[in-house]
């Protein structure tokens, strides 16, 4: 089984979160793979700019997560281990790409970001997360 290391980002600004649609129409966070040398802040941070044109900071580690897929490309198992970072915009400005593997995106309300959320693990944390960022967010008021 490959294993890869990841890291991501839970983009929030106000009451809202910013998800992704890829191209099997499953819905998620900004993530990518780890590279030799990389840290796992700055890969979060650039994936959010490279996958949403989206300026953010990171306030709090959010979690981990794994899953695991058989890759057709590669013809074998691969595990990837999520490190979360939960981030905060200034605005809801975004932008995808379009030669990007995503066909849609916003920033969503969190009850209909729950609904919209693919994964069971994502959704958690996804709950987890936005009461953290809460939290955080009225001590720096």
């Amino acid at each position: 089984m490959l294993v890869r290391n990841c890291a991501g980002g839970l983009v929030f600004c106000g009451n809202k979160v910013f998800l992704l649609r890829n191209e099997k129409g499953e819905w998620g966070f900004p993530k990518g793979v780890i590279r030799k040398g990389e840290l796992p802040n700055e890969v979060a941070l650039n994936r959010v700019k490279q996958e949403g044109n989206i300026s953010a900071e990171i306030i709090s580690p959010a979690g981990h997560t794994n899953y695991e897929f058989y890759s057709v490309t590669r013809q074998k198992p691969v595990c990837n281990k999520i490190i979360w970072y939960i981030m905060r915009s200034e605005n809801l400005n975004f932008k995808i790409r379009e030669n990007d593997k995503f066909t849609d995106a916003g920033y969503f309300e969190i009850d209909e970001a729950m609904k919209l959320v693919t994964y069971s693990q994502d959704k958690a944390l996804l709950n987890l997360s936005y009461r953290k960022y809460k939290d955080i967010a009225s001590v720096a008021v």
